[in-house]
């Protein structure tokens, strides 16, 4: 069996979900964290990687290495030369494994698939968001998986909430569970009475007050997201609006309307007559800086540097100064 594996696709919940199985193969949890060195290519250095997989296992029969982001750290052809040798002298008592975001379309053609296939060292496994007209499915295989059900009239209304966005509808669906007690089928009256409806509307409220500069309005409706929402939940709901906002912008640039939104984003014509709305009130220019802004944090989230609630914070003064 190939020691190296490369996860890629846009669906991050799926990918933290698959590492986490490769974590749980130590029979014991104290060996699991020795073993187990977790790297970041954008900050980690080569003697870091170096050390992390050649050190021997402690009593375990393997080593974990889980390599974030290679191909920020690897951008060049020379460098991925140089990195692609040293994986094929890896010793088989390291298993590493290495995961980064990857956009569909780019799938095919991104290098290290291209020397998985040809070197057969490493296997591959691809993680993508769900479609809109597939995710009602999806929340019913996720509800069975945290050990309840859900009717799917339900996981159809919970689509039309969070989207594709997995994570959020994973931890809708605890919430909901917990709420029936695992006892019966979440029904429709059930994810109206928990889910994110309020914080869904308040999201909105929150892109309304940044669309018009109202940097007090802003904050107050953050904090109060803040107060009552997870805060990966809340980041994750910031993101999918403003992807949908550039989203809906291209097709108003095309002189679209409301429903070849509503057909284009795949969305609740709810959400989509909202995010109309929205759409008209920046630029393409405007809504392209902020969401580069969302990246950054996004980075800067995932590397430690801040946390959820100064990030968005942050957000906030940058777009309503």
């Amino acid at each position: 069996m190939p020691n190296i594996h490369f996860l890629y696709g846009n669906d991050e919940f799926a990918i933290t979900r698959k590492l986490k199985d490769f974590t749980s193969d130590f029979s014991d949890p104290t060996s699991a964290e020795m073993n187990t060195a977790r790297l970041d290519a954008r900050t980690a250095n080569e003697n870091d990687l170096n050390n992390a997989i050649n050190a021997m296992p402690f009593l375990a029969k393997h080593r974990l290495v889980l390599l974030a982001d290679p191909s920020s750290k690897y951008n060049k052809p020379d460098s991925r030369k140089k990195f692609l040798a040293f994986l094929e002298t890896i010793s088989e008592s390291t298993k590493l494994v290495l995961y980064e975001s990857v956009e569909f379309k780019e799938a095919d053609k991104h290098w290290l698939n291209k020397w998985a296939e040809k070197s057969k060292l490493a296997k591959t496994q691809a993680f993508f968001l769900p479609k809109p007209k597939d995710m009602t499915g999806w929340i019913v295989n996720e509800t069975k998986n945290q050990s309840g059900q859900i009717e799917p009239v339900a996981a159809a209304k919970l689509a039309e909430m969070v989207g594709a966005e997995t994570r959020q509808a994973s931890q809708e669906i605890a919430k909901l569970l917990a709420y029936v007690n695992w006892a019966r089928p979440v029904k429709v009256q059930d994810v109206e009475a928990v889910c994110i409806v309020t914080a869904q509307q308040s999201v909105f409220d929150f892109v309304d007050a940044l669309s018009n500069g109202n940097g007090k309005s802003a904050q107050r409706l953050l904090n109060r997201l803040l107060e009552n929402e997870d805060g990966f939940a809340l980041w994750g709901m910031v993101m999918r609006q403003f992807r949908l906002l550039i989203q809906a912008r291209e097709v108003l640039d095309a002189h679209g309307n409301k429903d070849d939104v509503t057909k284009a984003l795949g969305v609740h014509p709810f959400v989509a007559e909202k995010t109309t709305q929205q759409a008209g009130r920046f630029s393409m220019a405007s809504l392209e800086n902020i969401y580069h802004k969302l990246l950054q944090i996004d980075e800067g989230i995932k590397t430690s540097q801040t946390t959820f609630d100064l990030a968005l914070n942050i957000l906030v003064v940058e777009v309503t100064r």
